[in-house]
């Protein structure tokens, strides 16, 4: 798919690939910028009434605005082909940087912070993550942001309460996030 266009979007690399499809970092050429595009499965979308489900879960998850959570600009499709449009996070990923060796604690806690806060926000506004892991954290120089957040992975929350006291806790105790998790 390299050198093709989706859309406005002119695919340049593949970033990543997994069971819910292929990311590539492409160019949007209307606002000249730099983008995620994630392609979905062949048939992931089989038929219109998971198109209009896909479609309402991509809605809500372009409602949040969090720093720490990947911005979706558009949902499209092409030809057959379903993509994803979302901002592109250059940098590592939580996996890749937990591959090179423990992080030190300060970093641990910083990193525990922004997840936390993200998942607060997505909480907030009833998404749960499905799939969070270190592969769908990615790290930039401004922190961390939630690559792995999109529909088909988003479910409606049940234990807002419980989330919503998390930094209250961490901050209240001292305690790393997951620690506090386990003290709650």
């Amino acid at each position: 798919m390299i050198g093709q266009t989706l859309g406005h979007y002119r695919i340049l690399d593949k970033v990543a690939a997994g069971g819910m499809g292929v990311v590539y970092r492409a160019r949007d050429e209307q606002l000249e910028r730099e983008v995620a595009l994630k392609v979905l499965p062949s048939g992931a979308l089989s038929d219109d009434t998971a198109r209009r489900h896909f479609r309402k879960e991509a809605m809500a998850l372009a409602k949040l605005n969090h720093p720490n959570i990947e911005t979706i600009y558009e949902f499209g499709s092409q030809d057959g082909t379903d993509f994803l449009v979302m901002e592109y996070v250059p940098g590592k990923t939580l996996a890749d940087r937990l591959a090179g060796g423990r992080l030190p604690e300060k970093e641990i806690i910083a990193l525990g912070m922004q997840i936390a806060a993200a998942l607060e926000e997505a909480h907030e506004r009833g998404i749960v993550h499905r799939d969070l892991k270190p592969a769908n954290i990615a790290i930039s120089a401004m922190g961390s942001k939630d690559i792995g957040l999109w529909p088909g992975q988003a479910a409606p929350a049940r234990r807002r309460r419980y989330y919503r006291c998390l930094n209250r806790l961490t901050s209240r105790r001292g305690h790393s996030p997951v620690y506090a998790a386990r003290a709650a």
